[in-house]
C-alpha cells in the first residue's frame, strides 16, 4: 500500500518520496508497553537509547500524530507509524 502522511502538522512529502509501508502486529502481553519499548522489540530501533533518540527527533506518530514522549504508553487499537513500517498494536490473548 502506498500512502501520504496523514499527520496536518507534517509536511507532505513529494510524489517520488512516498515509501512503501511495511505493516506488522504487535501482541500485547500486558495492558501496554512504553513507545521506545515497542520499536526496540519490533527492530524498528537496534537498541533502547536508538529508539529514544528516534521519538525525540519527531519522526514517530501515534494514530497520525507525532509522538515524542519517549515512554508514551502504547495500548491494543494503537497504531505506530514511523518511515515506512507500521505497526498495529492488538490486545493480548487472554487463556
Amino acid at each position: 500500500a502506498w500512502i501520504r502522511a496523514r499527520d496536518p502538522r507534517a509536511p507532505s512529502p513529494p510524489e517520488f518520496l512516498i515509501l512503501p509501508l511495511h505493516t506488522r502486529t504487535f501482541q500485547l502481553r500486558d495492558e501496554f508497553i512504553e513507545l521506545h519499548s515497542l520499536l526496540k522489540f519490533e527492530g524498528v530501533a537496534s537498541s533502547g537509547g536508538a529508539a529514544k533518540a528516534l521519538v525525540a527527533s519527531g519522526v514517530v506518530f501515534v494514530d497520525g500524530v507525532v509522538e515524542l514522549r519517549k515512554s508514551c504508553k502504547i495500548r491494543a487499537g494503537q497504531q505506530v507509524r514511523t518511515g515506512d513500517v507500521q505497526i498495529d498494536v492488538q490486545a493480548s490473548i487472554k487463556r
